[in-house]
């Protein structure tokens, strides 16, 4: 059973802000009756009161020169049923407080679904074709670079062979990644390149665990949906569903001294979902695939620079794209179609020319300390410590972006162009045919 102390929201900025609150339930349609999460909280601290204040009482009076054995038994009994009222209102509690979601930043589109989110701005004009396009998936079956079919035979439907150059382009795409991300002196351009006052600190390159107990996906806020992670009930432990699920928890019940944040990590894993409620969507190529291969950010910051952080995610998010030379566009994603443990999300779509429309391939979330509340992170101030900030990003969802790479860098003869910047990591390799 998980077993979670700490909460999203302080119970106490839940009872003095809960009209704040509850439009953050309304907008993000939670399924939560916040009256009777306060009435519920009033339950049990009255109770805990009371439970307390007959155990003072229980010890001044068994401590007396002259005790009374029957009293003191009827105590006992008292505060036996009351413990047990209590743990009963704690669970009801414990409950309701691990569905309230995170308060949406002031500049946060209000919407019901995705049709509300907001295009931001554009970089790069898609490509004019002289040629009729395919699809990623054709050139990957023409190519013999994509098996979907012999993979359905051993592992089922949205599983993959990658093959051939494909293989090579895919661990160019991690090397290029790897290199941006640990340079300082890219980190310090990027950072002024947009225009922000924080700390160009470097990645650190991290391959995490792909397993994580249910304690810990809890505490990140990500185990929900279940019906959409993989869970080996031998060990009761379950697969990620990206590298930031372990790369967040690393650090629970952890302080952090001021002069060492941000601490900013690059995680490579193989990540893994059941695709649930997606039926008959992207079933050809390599889209949405139950186990894909994805680069992470995670960051650890101060709480007055998490907005500025997550702005510098972004950033590097767009450089890496720059560079691959894709069309791309930035969305403020609205209330109804962003995670409840979100405060802010922003996701990049690149062009795709073989579908004719910009799909969802980086996705950048703001979590202020709404993990790291119940993960127990900490910094050290001054005045003491409070929680820290996280922010978790996508550097490279690699199965997308050779998707991207596939229908922007086709040519009339079938073949894929190699991006000038990924050659050096093919052994200069132009072309993939």
């Amino acid at each position: 059973m998980v077993n979670v102390k700490l909460f999203m929201l302080d119970i106490k900025f839940i009872r003095d802000n809960s009209e704040i609150v509850k439009k953050a339930i309304k907008d993000k349609k939670v399924d939560l009756d916040l009256d009777k999460l306060i009435s519920v909280d009033e339950k049990r601290r009255h109770l805990l009161g009371e439970v307390e204040a007959l155990k003072a009482e229980q010890n001044r009076k068994s401590k007396g020169p002259q005790f009374d054995i029957e009293e003191l038994k009827a105590l006992k009994e008292k505060i036996k049923k009351l413990e047990s009222e209590l743990k009963d209102i704690k669970e009801e509690f414990d409950a309701l407080m691990l569905i309230i979601p995170n308060i949406p930043t002031e500049d946060t589109p209000v919407g019901s679904d995705e049709s509300g989110n907001k295009v931001l701005r554009k970089w790069g004009e898609p490509g004019k074709f002289s040629f009729k396009l395919k699809e990623h998936w054709e050139i990957g079956e023409e190519l013999d670079l994509i098996d979907n079919e012999r993979a359905a035979k051993t592992s089922g439907s949205r599983f993959t062979y990658l093959k051939r150059g494909l293989v090579l382009m895919q661990f160019a795409l991690i090397q290029h990644a790897l290199a941006v991300f640990t340079d300082g002196k890219l980190i310090k351009k990027i950072t002024k390149q947009a225009g922000l006052d924080i700390k160009p600190t470097p990645f650190i390159p991290i391959i995490p665990p792909v397993m994580i107990r249910p304690d810990a996906f809890q505490k990140m806020a990500r185990l929900e949906p279940k019906d959409e992670r993989y869970y080996i009930p031998s060990d009761d432990i379950y697969l990620v569903g990206s590298a930031e699920h372990t790369l967040g928890a690393m650090h629970a019940e952890e302080i952090f001294e001021e002069k060492d944040l941000p601490l900013r990590y690059i995680g490579y894993s193989t990540a893994f979902r059941r695709e649930a409620g997606s039926y008959g969507k992207d079933m050809k190529g390599i889209l949405r695939l139950h186990q894909f291969d994805k680069l992470e950010m995670e960051s650890f910051c101060l709480p007055e620079d998490s907005l500025k952080e997550q702005d510098f995610f972004v950033a590097a998010q767009e450089y890496i794209v720059q560079t691959l030379g894709i069309p791309y566009q930035v969305v403020a994603i609205c209330t109804g179609d962003m995670g409840a443990p979100d405060a802010r999300q922003i996701d990049i779509e690149m062009w795709m020319p073989g579908q004719n429309k910009y799909r969802e391939t980086h996705t950048a979330d703001l979590m202020t300390d709404y993990q790291s509340r119940r993960l127990g992170t900490k910094v050290r101030r001054k005045n003491g410590s409070e929680f820290v900030h996280m922010n978790d990003a996508t550097a490279v969802a690699v199965g997308r972006t050779l998707t991207a790479i596939m229908e922007n860098y086709q040519t009339e003869k079938g073949t894929v162009e190699v991006p000038k910047v990924l050659r050096k990591h093919m052994g200069g390799v132009k072309e993939i045919k």
